[in-house]
Protein backbone atom coordinates (compact mmCIF):
# COMPACT_ATOMS: atom_id res chain seq x y z
CA UNK A 1 0.00 0.00 0.00
CA UNK A 2 1.41 3.37 -1.03
CA UNK A 3 2.36 5.85 1.69
CA UNK A 4 0.80 9.29 1.44
CA UNK A 5 3.21 12.21 1.45
CA UNK A 6 2.76 15.87 2.17
CA UNK A 7 4.94 18.39 0.37
CA UNK A 8 6.15 21.02 2.90
CA UNK A 9 5.64 24.71 2.18
CA UNK A 10 9.39 25.19 1.71
CA UNK A 11 12.12 22.76 0.64
CA UNK A 12 15.82 23.29 1.22
CA UNK A 13 17.27 19.85 0.52
CA UNK A 14 19.39 20.26 -2.66
CA UNK A 15 18.95 16.60 -3.61
CA UNK A 16 15.17 16.88 -3.55
CA UNK A 17 15.28 20.13 -5.52
CA UNK A 18 17.50 18.57 -8.19
CA UNK A 19 15.23 15.53 -8.52
CA UNK A 20 12.04 17.61 -8.44
CA UNK A 21 13.25 19.82 -11.31
CA UNK A 22 14.57 16.95 -13.41
CA UNK A 23 12.12 17.50 -16.28
CA UNK A 24 12.93 21.20 -16.47
CA UNK A 25 16.65 20.42 -16.38
CA UNK A 26 16.31 17.97 -19.26
CA UNK A 27 14.51 20.52 -21.43
CA UNK A 28 16.90 23.33 -20.47
CA UNK A 29 19.97 21.29 -21.41
CA UNK A 30 18.21 20.07 -24.56
CA UNK A 31 17.59 23.68 -25.54
CA UNK A 32 21.25 24.51 -24.94
CA UNK A 33 22.26 21.54 -27.12
CA UNK A 34 19.91 22.63 -29.90
CA UNK A 35 21.40 26.12 -30.00
CA UNK A 36 24.88 24.62 -29.96
CA UNK A 37 23.91 22.55 -33.01
CA UNK A 38 22.51 25.68 -34.66
CA UNK A 39 25.77 27.52 -33.92
CA UNK A 40 27.89 24.78 -35.49
CA UNK A 41 25.91 24.74 -38.71
CA UNK A 42 25.72 28.53 -38.88
CA UNK A 43 29.50 28.70 -38.56
CA UNK A 44 29.74 26.26 -41.48
CA UNK A 45 27.46 28.58 -43.46
CA UNK A 46 29.63 31.56 -42.53
CA UNK A 47 32.97 29.98 -43.48
CA UNK A 48 31.74 27.99 -46.48
CA UNK A 49 33.46 28.73 -49.80
CA UNK A 50 36.10 31.08 -48.34
CA UNK A 51 39.19 28.90 -48.83
CA UNK A 52 39.99 27.20 -52.12
CA UNK A 53 42.62 24.90 -50.58
CA UNK A 54 40.45 23.49 -47.79
CA UNK A 55 39.20 19.94 -48.47
CA UNK A 56 35.60 20.64 -47.35
CA UNK A 57 34.78 24.36 -47.40
CA UNK A 58 34.75 24.78 -51.22
CA UNK A 59 31.86 22.29 -51.42
CA UNK A 60 29.67 24.56 -49.28
CA UNK A 61 28.13 27.19 -51.55
CA UNK A 62 24.74 28.72 -52.37
CA UNK A 63 24.83 28.41 -56.16
CA UNK A 64 27.30 27.33 -58.82
CA UNK A 65 27.29 28.75 -62.35
CA UNK A 66 28.80 26.66 -65.16
CA UNK A 67 30.05 28.88 -67.98
CA UNK A 68 32.25 26.29 -69.68
CA UNK A 69 29.98 26.33 -72.74
CA UNK A 70 28.44 29.75 -72.40
CA UNK A 71 27.78 30.00 -76.14
CA UNK A 72 24.99 27.55 -77.12
CA UNK A 73 25.78 24.87 -79.71
CA UNK A 74 23.10 26.35 -81.95
CA UNK A 75 25.47 29.24 -82.61
CA UNK A 76 27.93 28.59 -85.47
CA UNK A 77 31.49 27.90 -84.30
CA UNK A 78 30.30 27.76 -80.66
CA UNK A 79 33.15 25.44 -79.64
CA UNK A 80 35.74 27.85 -81.01
CA UNK A 81 34.05 30.85 -79.39
CA UNK A 82 33.89 29.10 -75.99
CA UNK A 83 37.57 28.27 -76.30
CA UNK A 84 38.34 31.89 -77.11
CA UNK A 85 36.29 33.07 -74.12
CA UNK A 86 38.36 30.84 -71.84
CA UNK A 87 41.55 32.18 -73.41
CA UNK A 88 40.36 35.72 -72.75
CA UNK A 89 40.09 34.95 -69.05
CA UNK A 90 36.61 33.47 -68.49
CA UNK A 91 36.60 30.56 -66.00
CA UNK A 92 34.55 27.39 -66.40
CA UNK A 93 32.53 27.94 -63.24
CA UNK A 94 31.84 30.36 -60.42
CA UNK A 95 30.31 29.43 -57.06
CA UNK A 96 28.91 31.79 -54.46
CA UNK A 97 29.34 31.83 -50.69
CA UNK A 98 28.20 34.28 -48.03
CA UNK A 99 31.40 36.36 -48.15
CA UNK A 100 32.82 35.82 -51.63
CA UNK A 101 32.93 33.67 -54.77
CA UNK A 102 35.30 30.97 -55.99
CA UNK A 103 36.25 30.09 -59.57
CA UNK A 104 37.93 27.30 -61.44
CA UNK A 105 38.41 25.15 -64.49
CA UNK A 106 36.98 21.66 -64.93
CA UNK A 107 36.45 20.27 -61.41
CA UNK A 108 39.31 22.20 -59.79
CA UNK A 109 38.94 25.49 -57.92
CA UNK A 110 41.80 27.79 -58.86
CA UNK A 111 41.05 30.62 -56.46
CA UNK A 112 38.56 32.58 -54.36
CA UNK A 113 37.95 36.28 -54.09
CA UNK A 114 38.79 38.12 -50.91
CA UNK A 115 35.96 37.88 -48.31
CA UNK A 116 33.87 41.03 -48.20
CA UNK A 117 31.18 42.09 -45.76
CA UNK A 118 27.69 42.59 -47.18
CA UNK A 119 28.86 40.72 -50.27
CA UNK A 120 26.53 40.20 -53.21
CA UNK A 121 27.25 38.13 -56.31
CA UNK A 122 27.47 40.13 -59.54
CA UNK A 123 28.46 37.81 -62.42
CA UNK A 124 28.43 40.67 -64.94
CA UNK A 125 31.07 42.60 -63.02
CA UNK A 126 33.14 39.44 -62.48
CA UNK A 127 33.08 38.47 -66.16
CA UNK A 128 34.00 41.97 -67.33
CA UNK A 129 36.84 42.19 -64.81
CA UNK A 130 38.33 38.87 -65.88
CA UNK A 131 38.04 39.22 -69.66
CA UNK A 132 40.79 41.05 -71.54
CA UNK A 133 40.35 44.78 -72.07
CA UNK A 134 37.65 45.48 -74.63
CA UNK A 135 36.19 41.97 -74.52
CA UNK A 136 32.62 41.51 -73.35
CA UNK A 137 29.83 38.93 -73.17
CA UNK A 138 26.24 40.11 -73.35
CA UNK A 139 23.88 38.53 -70.81
CA UNK A 140 20.09 38.35 -71.29
CA UNK A 141 17.92 41.11 -69.83
CA UNK A 142 16.10 38.81 -67.40
CA UNK A 143 19.40 37.84 -65.78
CA UNK A 144 20.38 41.51 -65.47
CA UNK A 145 17.01 42.28 -63.86
CA UNK A 146 17.28 39.50 -61.29
CA UNK A 147 20.68 40.86 -60.26
CA UNK A 148 18.87 43.94 -58.94
CA UNK A 149 16.92 41.67 -56.59
CA UNK A 150 20.10 39.84 -55.59
CA UNK A 151 21.86 43.10 -54.75
CA UNK A 152 19.03 44.37 -52.53
CA UNK A 153 18.29 41.12 -50.73
CA UNK A 154 21.86 39.84 -50.27
CA UNK A 155 22.66 42.57 -47.74
CA UNK A 156 19.69 41.53 -45.58
CA UNK A 157 20.63 37.88 -45.89
CA UNK A 158 24.22 38.58 -44.86
CA UNK A 159 23.19 40.70 -41.86
CA UNK A 160 20.59 38.18 -40.66
CA UNK A 161 22.93 35.19 -40.88
CA UNK A 162 25.61 37.07 -38.98
CA UNK A 163 23.13 38.27 -36.34
CA UNK A 164 21.69 34.78 -35.93
CA UNK A 165 25.17 33.32 -35.47
CA UNK A 166 26.01 35.87 -32.77
CA UNK A 167 22.70 35.34 -30.93
CA UNK A 168 23.09 31.54 -30.78
CA UNK A 169 26.08 31.94 -28.47
CA UNK A 170 24.22 33.57 -25.52
CA UNK A 171 21.17 31.42 -26.29
CA UNK A 172 23.22 28.26 -25.79
CA UNK A 173 25.15 29.53 -22.75
CA UNK A 174 22.21 31.08 -20.86
CA UNK A 175 19.66 28.31 -21.46
CA UNK A 176 20.51 26.39 -18.23
CA UNK A 177 19.57 29.48 -16.17
CA UNK A 178 15.91 28.68 -16.80
CA UNK A 179 16.29 25.75 -14.37
CA UNK A 180 16.43 28.03 -11.36
CA UNK A 181 13.49 30.36 -11.92
CA UNK A 182 10.69 30.90 -14.41
CA UNK A 183 11.40 34.63 -14.32
CA UNK A 184 14.45 33.96 -16.48
CA UNK A 185 12.36 32.11 -19.05
CA UNK A 186 10.70 35.30 -20.31
CA UNK A 187 13.91 37.14 -21.35
CA UNK A 188 15.34 33.86 -22.62
CA UNK A 189 12.21 33.32 -24.70
CA UNK A 190 12.67 36.78 -26.25
CA UNK A 191 16.36 36.14 -26.91
CA UNK A 192 15.79 32.72 -28.42
CA UNK A 193 12.90 34.04 -30.51
CA UNK A 194 15.21 36.65 -32.04
CA UNK A 195 17.77 33.91 -32.69
CA UNK A 196 15.24 31.65 -34.39
CA UNK A 197 13.67 34.56 -36.27
CA UNK A 198 16.90 35.94 -37.77
CA UNK A 199 18.20 32.49 -38.68
CA UNK A 200 14.95 31.34 -40.28
CA UNK A 201 14.34 34.57 -42.20
CA UNK A 202 17.92 34.44 -43.52
CA UNK A 203 17.35 30.85 -44.67
CA UNK A 204 14.09 31.79 -46.37
CA UNK A 205 15.69 34.75 -48.15
CA UNK A 206 18.64 32.66 -49.34
CA UNK A 207 16.42 29.82 -50.55
CA UNK A 208 13.95 32.03 -52.43
CA UNK A 209 16.58 34.33 -53.90
CA UNK A 210 18.85 31.65 -55.35
CA UNK A 211 15.94 29.54 -56.61
CA UNK A 212 14.67 32.60 -58.51
CA UNK A 213 18.20 33.22 -59.79
CA UNK A 214 18.45 29.64 -61.04
CA UNK A 215 15.02 29.81 -62.68
CA UNK A 216 15.84 33.01 -64.55
CA UNK A 217 19.11 31.55 -65.80
CA UNK A 218 17.28 28.48 -67.09
CA UNK A 219 14.83 30.71 -68.96
CA UNK A 220 17.73 32.20 -70.93
CA UNK A 221 19.08 28.82 -72.07
CA UNK A 222 18.41 29.66 -75.72
CA UNK A 223 20.45 32.86 -75.58
CA UNK A 224 23.30 31.94 -73.30
CA UNK A 225 24.27 28.49 -72.10
CA UNK A 226 24.79 29.00 -68.36
CA UNK A 227 23.99 26.08 -66.08
CA UNK A 228 23.05 26.79 -62.45
CA UNK A 229 23.38 24.30 -59.62
CA UNK A 230 22.03 24.90 -56.10
CA UNK A 231 24.45 24.04 -53.29
CA UNK A 232 22.62 21.29 -51.39
CA UNK A 233 25.05 21.24 -48.44
CA UNK A 234 24.72 24.96 -47.80
CA UNK A 235 20.93 24.89 -47.71
CA UNK A 236 20.83 21.73 -45.61
CA UNK A 237 23.07 23.48 -43.08
CA UNK A 238 20.96 26.66 -43.04
CA UNK A 239 17.71 24.76 -42.46
CA UNK A 240 19.18 22.46 -39.81
CA UNK A 241 20.31 25.58 -37.95
CA UNK A 242 16.88 27.18 -38.38
CA UNK A 243 15.04 24.06 -37.21
CA UNK A 244 17.26 23.66 -34.15
CA UNK A 245 16.79 27.34 -33.23
CA UNK A 246 13.01 27.10 -33.59
CA UNK A 247 12.84 23.99 -31.36
CA UNK A 248 15.05 25.69 -28.77
CA UNK A 249 12.77 28.73 -28.73
CA UNK A 250 9.64 26.57 -28.35
CA UNK A 251 11.20 24.87 -25.31
CA UNK A 252 11.78 28.22 -23.59
CA UNK A 253 8.30 29.36 -24.53
CA UNK A 254 6.85 26.28 -22.84
CA UNK A 255 9.01 26.73 -19.75
CA UNK A 256 7.39 30.10 -19.07
CA UNK A 257 4.39 28.25 -17.63
CA UNK A 258 5.32 24.55 -17.53
CA UNK A 259 7.72 22.47 -15.43
CA UNK A 260 8.60 23.46 -11.87
CA UNK A 261 11.75 25.51 -11.43
CA UNK A 262 14.13 25.30 -8.48
CA UNK A 263 12.62 28.49 -7.08
CA UNK A 264 9.11 27.04 -7.38
CA UNK A 265 10.12 23.92 -5.44
CA UNK A 266 11.97 25.88 -2.75
CA UNK A 267 9.05 28.21 -2.14
CA UNK A 268 6.48 25.43 -2.33
CA UNK A 269 4.50 26.94 -5.18
CA UNK A 270 5.03 23.76 -7.19
CA UNK A 271 6.10 20.32 -6.06
CA UNK A 272 7.73 19.26 -9.32
CA UNK A 273 8.52 15.61 -9.94
CA UNK A 274 6.76 13.44 -7.33
CA UNK A 275 9.42 10.78 -7.21
CA UNK A 276 11.81 13.37 -5.82
CA UNK A 277 10.17 13.02 -2.40
CA UNK A 278 10.89 10.31 0.18
CA UNK A 279 7.65 8.45 -0.53
CA UNK A 280 5.73 8.24 -3.80
CA UNK A 281 1.98 8.15 -3.62
CA UNK A 282 -0.71 10.75 -3.15
CA UNK A 283 0.67 14.20 -2.69
CA UNK A 284 -0.55 17.43 -1.21
CA UNK A 285 0.19 20.43 -3.36
CA UNK A 286 0.51 23.95 -2.06
CA UNK A 287 -1.76 26.53 -3.63
CA UNK A 288 -0.92 30.12 -4.53
CA UNK A 289 -2.10 31.27 -1.07
CA UNK A 290 0.35 29.00 0.71
CA UNK A 291 -2.39 26.74 2.06
CA UNK A 292 -2.29 23.03 1.42
CA UNK A 293 -4.83 21.77 -1.05
CA UNK A 294 -6.79 18.56 -0.70
CA UNK A 295 -4.64 15.49 -1.48
CA UNK A 296 -5.21 14.10 -4.92
CA UNK A 297 -5.08 10.38 -5.65
CA UNK A 298 -2.37 9.28 -8.02
CA UNK A 299 -3.70 8.74 -11.51
CA UNK A 300 -3.32 5.36 -13.17
CA UNK A 301 -1.28 6.88 -16.03
CA UNK A 302 1.22 8.22 -13.50
CA UNK A 303 1.83 4.84 -11.94
CA UNK A 304 5.00 4.54 -13.95
CA UNK A 305 6.38 7.76 -12.44
CA UNK A 306 6.65 11.35 -13.60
Amino acid sequence: MATNITVPSTISDPKIIVKATRIRRIFAYLSSLLFLIALIFLILVEIGNINAKHPVLPSIYFIKLDLSNIIPRSVPNSILINSIARTLGLHDFYQVGLWNFCEGFGDDITGCSRPKKLYWFNPVEIILDQLLAGATIALPTNIINVLTLVRKVSNWMFALFLTGTCLTVPSALLAPLSIYTRWVSLPLTILTFLTAFTTTVASVIATVMFLIFKKEIQKAADLVNIKAEIGVKMFVFTWIASGAAILGWLIHLGQCCCCASARDVKSGRRSGRRRAYPAFGRSTEVGATGEEEKPRARSRWMSGGV
